[in-house]
Parts: C-alpha cells; sequence; structure tokens
C-alpha cells in the first residue's frame, strides 16, 4: 500500500510517500525558519499563508522523488491535530480535495501520536509495554504503551513545553530560532553546574512537568529579581547559562522517565518530537536508563515531518477497519493521546 502523507500543524509543510507504513520513498519538508526567525517564534498567520503557497509544490516533489505514478497512492494520510488552526486547515482541506479528486480514502492522524512511531518505523515487531516520550516545541509527555494505539497518559506539562521553554530561553540570551539547537550548541562551551537553577514540580502529581518556573529561574539570574536590571553577559556567562539550563531541563525528564519506566514494568523506551534530536539528551538517556532499550526517530523524522504521518496513517486505516475519514472530519488543535 503506497501512501501520501501531509504534515502542516505548525510551521513545517511536509509531504511524504511510504510503503506499507515502514519503506520511506520520499520525504519532502518546507522549513518556515527563515520566515519566523524574526519573531523569535512562529507567527500563526504567516504560517498558514506559507503553508498555502508551499503545500501543492512538496506533494508534487514527494511523489516525484518517490518515481510513482499519482494514480498508485491508496491512501492520504493527513495530520489532523494538535497544531495551529490555520495550519491545521489547510493540510487538512487538501487531503479531502486529493481524496475526491483521485477518489482514494484519507485518514487523519495525531500528530504526537506520529512522534511516537516515527521511532518504531523501522521496526517490524515494536516492544511493548513501553514508556512513550514526546519532547517537542509544542507537547511535552510520557505514556504508557500497551500496543500501537493503547495509551495511558503519566505524565505532561503544565505550563511550557520544554522545546518552548528552550526556545523562550534563547530570546533571553539574544539566540536565533529556533532555540533549541542554538542552547545545545552554547552548551557545549559552557559549565553545567555553574548555576543552581531547579526544576518545576506538581504538587500530588511526581510524573508531571512544569518548566515555566526554570525559565523564570534564568530571566531573574539575568534581569534581577524584579526584573529592573539588566546583566551584562559575557559570552562565557550565557554557556554557562545555556549549560546549566539545558542539564536542569534533562535531568527532570530523565528522573521521571526513570520512575516511570520502573513504576510501569516497560520493557523499552521510544522516544519523538524535536527535542529528541539533542545529543546531549541522548547520552544523558544512554548513561542513566542503560538498563532498557532505547529507541530514537532516525534522522529526519524527530522533527514535524509527512513520514511518520504516512507511516501512522497506514496503521490507523487498517485500524479502523481498512475505512477512511468521512470528509466532514474536523481538526482539533487539542487531541488527547490517551483518553
Amino acid at each position: 500500500m503506497l501512501i501520501l502523507g501531509i504534515e502542516s500543524t505548525c510551521d513545517e509543510t511536509a509531504a511524504s510517500i511510504v510503503l506499507d507504513g515502514r519503506t520511506i520513498l520520499s520525504n519532502v519538508i518546507a522549513s518556515q525558519i527563515p520566515l519566523h526567525s524574526p519573531y523569535g517564534g512562529v507567527y500563526p498567520e504567516l504560517a498558514s499563508r506559507s503553508h498555502i503557497n508551499s503545500l501543492t509544490p512538496v506533494i508534487e516533489l514527494a511523489i516525484s522523488e518517490a518515481k510513482i505514478k499519482k494514480s498508485q497512492i491508496d491512501l492520504i494520510s493527513v495530520a489532523k491535530g494538535p497544531g495551529l488552526i490555520g495550519s491545521l486547515l489547510i493540510g487538512l482541506n487538501a487531503a479531502k480535495a486529493l481524496s475526491l479528486a483521485w477518489q482514494k480514502p484519507f485518514v487523519g492522524v495525531n500528530h504526537v501520536e506520529a512522534h511516537l512511531y516515527a521511532s518504531m518505523m523501522g521496526q517490524k515487531d515494536p516492544i511493548f509495554p513501553s514508556l512513550g516520550v514526546v519532547l517537542s516545541g509544542g507537547h511535552t509527555f510520557l505514556v504508557f504503551m500497551e500496543e500501537m494505539g493503547s495509551y495511558k497518559l503519566l505524565g505532561s506539562t503544565a505550563d511550557d513545553a520544554i522545546g518552548e521553554a528552550f526556545d523562550k530561553v534563547a530570546v533571553m540570551l539574544g539566540l536565533p530560532y529556533p532555540g533549541g539547537p542554538a542552547i545545545e550548541k552554547l552548551a557545549k562551551l559552557g559549565d553545567p553546574t555553574k548555576y543552581s537553577f531547579k526544576p518545576g514540580s506538581i504538587k500530588g502529581r511526581p510524573l508531571d512537568f512544569s518548566f515555566s518556573g526554570l525559565k523564570t529561574n534564568v530571566y531573574y539570574l539575568i534581569h534581577g529579581q524584579n526584573g529592573s536590571k539588566t546583566r551584562d553577559l559575557t559570552d562565557s556567562d550565557k554557556a554557562d547559562i545555556a549549560a546549566s539550563f539545558q542539564n536542569t531541563a534533562f535531568a527532570d525528564v530523565i528522573k521521571k522517565c526513570r520512575m516511570a519506566a520502573e513504576e510501569h514494568g516497560c520493557q523499552a523506551v521510544y522516544l519523538g518530537g524535536g527535542v529528541s534530536n539533542n545529543q546531549r539528551l541522548r547520552e544523558l538517556f544512554s548513561e542513566n536508563l542503560k538498563f532498557l532499550p532505547l529507541f530514537w526517530p532516525p534522522f529526519g523524522l524527530s522533527l514535524d515531518n509527512a513520514a511518520m504521518i504516512a507511516g501512522l496513517g497506514y496503521h490507523v486505516y487498517h485500524r479502523n477497519g481498512k475505512m477512511g475519514d468521512p470528509l466532514d472530519l474536523e481538526p482539533e488543535t487539542r487531541i488527547p493521546l490517551a483518553k
């Protein structure tokens, strides 16, 4: 089965052709980073307009690179959410239009479930039960996975997603957008023990996250407790702050992942989301969860992409009894992965 995947949940316009849910024949991504860099984050209206201009050429390129004909496509899979409403509408309506024009079924899939699937995509038999971990600019959560499609929420963020916190701290340090890669690069030059930042905690919810307070710790260090001062930071100061912030955030993630895996008898850990591309995070996981096999998304599948959407769509289609979704399917800006 050949699946066309379409991804437009935020600021990446992407299309992919995947065979039988696992073999990637093409994976095209049009990045909007230059468009949003002046704002230090995603400008939703500009993101939507860019999707309109980019989506058709991206789909055509994905089909061309896969060396197939449009008539060979068996299924269209599209991210129905969560995400920005304007961006979601572009991708979902495009999938509906192609479904009508080509007389092919389409399915809407959960974007964050697709992030988890990205690290399973190359496996014929994923290991269950397992711990699923999504760390990105819009999402931070832990789920217990009994099997594909069966999830129990263990922990999530009460405020900022971890990637969002990285972006905001990067702005404080005068670093470019996106902040995650910039902080990772700078942190390599700093002392991760220089500043004693504290991770947030939620009373009675030991597996939940809170990164807002950690971000505020950095702000107070730079601007003082009442925010009235501005400390002149040297390059060395910035590197130490970046390293200390990153170390504190990741130590909190590692601690809670280990706790969740041990409490629930997980046999493996599957990770997804853009932050999972951070090499220091991968090192810390390998050092602290060495008793479990760890599965990371391959290069190109950690950030938003359409290959994971197409791959998951194959399974959702079969899970639904080989039935596509109706044309009145609506986008959802928030979708709980575990209900």
